[in-house]
């Protein structure tokens, strides 16, 4: 698991290998694994956060071995399974985005284990409950990440804590669940008295490393791959900033300097983006400049004398300008105009578009109606057949079937071979019936790897997870052999419900729904052409950074289908360059807008209109489900590179081969054949 491709085989021998490859015998052969296999395996790359890994071993192994040391092991496991709730849910970044993504997590799964704790095991009751808890879970999910989250913790603990009552009663279990939750919360928010805006200033320095990231890989194939995770980092320093500053009223002058000084770097990561899509790489001096206001802004310093070249491109000039603006900001030197405060929404106002979230829009209901009938079948199978441990039955269900948590089928295929090592391992370690002190450990060592197999693969992350939660409910079950088959069991039976019921045979999950975001994208490219491409782009930095966010959304959403080997699947990998023609396209105006604030010539309108027009044709060729027209020509050279990328982005709709007819993209659809 987590490998890519597969390797080209070796020669082959045998009397029929030569008819059957359809080449001499003994030639080597070339075996690709399907594109949804390779994405199915792929663990996304990721730095290890230490910090968080550790916090996370404290966390959850912390209350087994006070259980341990005072000779109550299963209080211990009880308190422990509190603190797991909120160390999955825990995050790295702001402490008020910290407080408010994990505290609203723990309350929800607080108030779902005490129900699940009161219901119990209670036959058709208890299914009841727990389809109903569905429904609210799917429905509130519906208002943002953090209510998804919160959603699912419901479900979750509700289902855990029917198991708990047959243990001890619900006023000691929520007691001991709230314990270990507050536990957790509390190492997750210890040092934000003595370090209250360290991350925001490592979220706002992080947009200077990956900017010079992307100036060293200027010209090189990891160009891209740098640009998107300038995308990524300078989308998760203006959400906290804006969140932080939007509660502080602009009082807080720390904040307010914080958030000059990005949005003085919007000159300087714009020139960045202009000089990497002209494949130009800066002189080393400007590169090192950029990392060192990056380690100013971690360090919460000043800069100091810069070595910046006075001549160059334009780009090169626009970015050392803008440098420069950042590093009088650091001085102090501030701008009030970036420093105004936005605006917050009344609480009536946010309250009503959170209802309008939550219950607006059929997708809403249907994705409560899955997981709902997904449950109930589950629940109903647990009264009907006398499973062993029924509860982890539906707790499968729940946790594969989350629905905006990815792919339905990558998510139950990644669990079930997730948990199948897990459960190997868990039930095996307890069934050796090993010493408490023993049990710390390896629950310190599987806490340890939670965060970092969380940001990097649904089935690792099941694979460390189960073997803790097998820990944590099982440990008074130590010495049986039979825990290790009815986990096996209960997980399989879990990932075909959700394979059969809400992935194969309910309406709608195979069929392609991806092709209203990409013409989204394309449309919001357009806007952004028109406007940067014009002689007054006032709002230009801004329109930018949405439509940088737009198609980084876009990609995050292909990259989660490309995992499904339906119609869906294959139209996401089908059309993904033409994601890629999209970005390019992007990068060129903005080299082409960097140039005219620096005094180049405006490109004639009516070209910048046969530009747009296109792009709007694309969007439009795209929902009315047809091959696009070809890219325009345009005499201006200055839009030579936009127009040369528009073709990509045709090419990648149409396909490989765009001499050869081909049959409609409607008949595609229907065939499952892109």
């Amino acid at each position: 698991m987590g490998q890519g491709p597969a390797a080209p085989s070796g020669p082959r021998s045998g009397p029929q290998s030569g008819q059957q490859s359809g080449q001499r015998s003994g030639s080597p052969v070339d075996v690709a694994a399907p594109h949804w296999l390779t994405q199915l395996l792929k663990p996304t790359p990721a730095p290890v956060d230490w910090k968080r890994a550790t916090r996370a071993a404290a966390a959850v192994a912390g209350p087994i071995a006070v259980g341990v040391a005072v000779g109550h092991i299963a209080l211990g496991a009880l308190v422990s399974i509190g603190a797991l709730c909120g160390t999955v849910t825990a995050i790295s970044g702001p402490y008020r985005d910290r407080a408010r993504r994990s505290g609203f997590a723990v309350l929800a799964g607080g108030i779902g284990f005490f129900l699940g704790t009161l219901a119990g095991e209670h036959g058709w009751w208890t299914v009841v409950l727990i389809v109903g808890a569905a429904v609210v879970s799917a429905v509130i999910s519906a208002a943002g990440n953090v209510a998804s989250l919160a959603g699912l913790q419901l479900l979750v603990q509700l289902v855990l804590g029917t198991h708990e009552s047959t243990v001890v009663g619900p006023f000691t279990a929520l007691a001991g669940f709230a314990v270990g939750a507050c536990w957790a919360l509390l190492l997750s928010l210890a040092a934000w008295p003595v370090r209250a805006t360290a991350p925001e200033r490592a979220l706002v320095a992080g947009v200077f490393d990956r900017l010079a990231d992307l100036l060293q890989a200027a010209g090189t194939p990891e160009a891209r791959a740098a640009r998107h995770r300038l995308t990524a980092a300078m989308n998760s320093a203006y959400d906290a900033l804006l969140t932080a500053r939007s509660r502080l009223q602009g009082r807080d002058r720390t904040y307010r300097r914080l958030f000059v000084v990005l949005s003085e770097a919007t000159p300087a990561v714009e020139a960045g983006v202009a000089m990497a899509s002209a494949r130009h790489r800066p002189p080393k001096s400007v590169v090192d400049a950029t990392a060192r206001v990056g380690q100013a802004v971690r360090a919460d310093t000043t800069v100091g004398e810069l070595d910046l070249p006075e001549h160059g491109s334009p780009a090169v000039l626009a970015f050392v300008d803008g440098l420069r603006t950042v590093v009088d900001a650091l001085s102090g030197n501030e701008n009030e105009h970036h420093a105004a405060r936005p605006a917050r929404r009344p609480r009536q106002v946010r309250i009503a578009a959170w209802f309008d979230d939550v219950l607006a829009g059929p997708a809403t209901w249907r994705h409560a109606l899955r997981l709902a009938t997904c449950m109930a079948i589950a629940e109903v199978l647990t009264v009907l057949v006398p499973f062993e441990r029924s509860y982890w039955l539906a707790l499968t269900v729940a946790i594969v079937l989350k629905p905006d948590f990815g792919s339905v089928f990558a998510r139950a295929v990644q669990r079930g071979g997730g948990t199948f090592v897990g459960a190997l391992l868990g039930a095996g370690v307890l069934a050796l019936d090993p010493n408490g002190w023993v049990l710390v450990v390896l629950a310190a060592a599987m806490a340890f790897l939670l965060p970092i197999a969380q940001v990097r693969q649904y089935g690792m992350f099941a694979t460390v997870l189960t073997p803790l939660v097998i820990i944590q409910l099982e440990i008074g079950h130590a010495g049986s052999w039979d825990l290790l088959a009815a986990r096996l069991v209960d997980t399989v039976v879990g990932c075909v419900i959700v394979l059969v019921f809400g992935y194969l045979l309910w309406p709608g999950s195979r069929t392609p729904r991806i092709s209203g975001r990409l013409a989204d994208a394309a449309d919001a490219v357009a806007r952004y052409a028109d406007l940067a491409l014009r002689a007054d782009p006032h709002g230009r930095s801004a329109l930018r950074r949405r439509t940088y966010r737009q198609l980084s959304d876009l990609r995050t959403e292909f990259q989660r289908v490309l995992a499904e080997p339906s119609a869906a699947g294959r139209l996401a990998a089908a059309w993904y360059p033409a994601i890629i023609g999209l970005e390019r396209v992007t990068g060129s105006v903005t080299r082409v807008a960097v140039e005219i604030d620096q005094g180049a010539a405006v490109p004639p309108p009516s070209e910048v209109d046969t530009v747009v027009s296109a792009l709007r044709a694309i969007a439009t060729a795209v929902r009315d489900e047809r091959q696009p027209d070809d890219p325009p020509t345009v005499s201006s050279t200055r839009l030579a590179g936009v127009v040369s990328h528009l073709g990509l982005v045709v090419a990648g709709l149409r396909g490989p081969d765009l001499d050869r007819p081909r049959p409609t993209l409607r008949r595609l659809l229907r065939r499952g054949q892109v």
